[in-house]
């Protein structure tokens, strides 16, 4: 082995480091024109690597909720005696996350939050729609707690609740499964609630043409008329373009109707640039049908869509408007 390797520096004709190393393999392994297999093993690496980042990357999220799980448990941990004495001990849990989650927005994202003066100081819902991950709902909570000092539930799918480690996160948040009469009990006691009614559907199926996929549902705007509150409607620029999925694939789609599982592949965590437009909140009416509010609150979000979302949407300008300004419009 030693030979070898000063026969490549020491030699008649001084070989390049990397040749050498070539040399030295050849002769450990006895494989002939080994430096052709690394040639195109290389290749392959220079021409994969850009697949395997955009798949890579949604695991960076995936680290940050755990993160934030392993912090709550180490809070609780140091904060376990002051529970018995405490009407609530997950405050300083929850600004601590709010921080670190806005933090990231501000960092990856650029984030901006507009219209915060059309969120009422009591109870409303808020109505948005989803992305191919809610990141943008969270980063909108982490601004509203770190700025207003206000905090807003959120309706999740059920598959979320059977998240591996997700339970403390999901209680200290007060992320709820959605049942009507919890959504109402929620809003009665005077607190922001946020739902997407297209759901993991919305979120799997949805494309750069930035479509509502809400089919016929109307029980968030029932759940508004129950508990007599305004509907806050709300869009993310660009949602569509720091996460896509595979949902244009017929089988993926066969797949999520039969086992109804959030099966699709995701793909992204480019970090282009987030703006979330809170709407004029639609005001509570009595005579209004379930079926009326929900076609405004659908005409409410579209709206903002066409006003702030460049159709159809692409990547590189989301990127791009990172060094673009914006004129505020709170």
């Amino acid at each position: 082995m030693t030979g070898g390797n000063e026969s490549c520096i020491a030699g008649p004709i001084p070989m390049s480091y990397l040749t050498c190393l070539t040399y030295i393999l050849q002769e450990w392994t006895g494989v002939e024109h080994i430096g052709d297999y690394l040639s195109y093993a290389f290749y392959l690496v220079w021409v994969l690597f850009p697949l395997a980042v955009v798949f890579i990357l949604p695991g960076i999220i995936v680290a940050l909720f755990y993160i934030s799980i392993l912090l709550l448990h180490i809070y609780k941990r140091k904060n376990e005696l002051k529970e018995a004495y405490s009407h609530d001990i997950w405050i300083g849990a929850r600004e601590m996350l709010a921080t670190l989650w806005d933090g990231h927005g501000k960092i990856w994202h650029g984030y901006e939050l507009h219209g915060v003066k059309n969120i009422p100081e009591g109870p409303g819902l808020v109505v948005f729609y989803h992305g191919a991950t809610p990141v943008d709902c969270i980063y909108f909570m982490a601004r509203l707690h770190v700025t207003m000092k206000r905090r807003c539930h959120v309706v999740a799918d059920h598959f979320v609740f059977r998240l591996p480690g997700f339970k403390i996160l999901l209680d200290v948040h007060g992320v709820i499964p959605g049942p009507r009469e919890a959504c109402v009990s929620t809003l009665k006691e005077g607190n922001l609630l946020a739902i997407a009614p297209g759901g993991v559907r919305e979120a799997l199926f949805s494309d750069e043409m930035y479509t509502i996929l809400w089919s016929n549902r109307k029980g968030f705007a029932q759940v508004a008329i129950d508990a007599k509150v305004p509907i806050i409607p709300m869009f993310t620029q660009n949602v569509r373009e720091g996460f896509r999925t595979l949902g244009g694939i017929k089988i993926f789609r066969s797949l999520y109707e039969r086992i109804r599982l959030p099966v699709v592949p995701l793909y992204g965590g480019f970090p282009v640039k987030l703006r979330t437009f809170i709407g004029e909140p639609i005001p509570y009416e009595p005579n209004t049908t379930a079926e009326e509010l929900a076609a405004k609150t659908k005409a409410a979000v579209q709206a903002l869509i066409e006003k702030h979302q460049k159709i159809p949407g692409n990547i590189f300008r989301a990127l791009m408007e990172r060094f673009q300004s914006h004129k505020k419009d709170d």
